[in-house]
């Protein structure tokens, strides 16, 4: 029997029309199924996104320590359950592979990082700070205008809330968002 490509692909599809036209299939049921085996022994863990002041909801599926599934909370009012671009991508910042979990420093004029504690990391930056803000320091207004502040997507509303006090106790209002840039 000779049978050319198209016709190999009409009879094809023309039995599958017939098969599932005699069963009566939940294509939604089906595919519902097939993801609950994905989640199947994961622990549920409901929790908020922290790039906006949205705070839409997440389901986590956590097995092993691991975050294995994330996506939105349906039953949260507030974005009842979608996400948008950088909620999708929330599950990445803690299971990537580069992301970067210890201080970097570079000293001036070098092209080389290295790897330096946390410890000198924050004496570092504290001592910059401060040698930057007293070299700066408008006494008449009780301010520097050489220091200021770009938040980030990464912190959530509470880190921001106290980055902006710090940034006000050092004598700056040089504050800005990362979601207003």
């Amino acid at each position: 029997m000779n049978i050319s490509r198209r016709r190999f692909l009409q009879l094809s599809g023309s039995t599958m029309a017939v098969l599932t036209a005699g069963l009566d299939i939940n294509l939604q049921e089906a595919q519902a199924a097939g993801y609950n085996l994905k989640i199947k022994d994961a622990k549920e863990v409901p929790g908020n996104c922290h790039f906006c002041s949205g705070a839409c909801g997440l389901i986590m599926h956590v097995q092993n320590d691991q975050v294995i599934n994330l996506e939105g909370d349906p039953d949260h009012p507030t974005n009842k359950g979608s996400l948008c671009p950088k909620g999708s991508a929330l599950f990445q910042v803690r299971n990537n592979p580069r992301r970067i979990t210890k201080p970097l420093y570079r000293a001036p004029g070098s092209k080389e990082w290295q790897e330096i504690s946390w410890e000198d990391a924050t004496t570092r930056i504290a001592a910059k700070v401060k040698e930057v803000r007293d070299a700066n320091w408008i006494a008449a207004d009780n301010r520097t205008d050489a220091i200021g502040v770009l938040g980030s997507a990464e912190i959530d509303n509470e880190e921001n809330y106290l980055l902006t006090k710090f940034i006000r106790t050092i004598g700056s209002n040089y504050n800005e968002h990362q979601a207003r840039v």
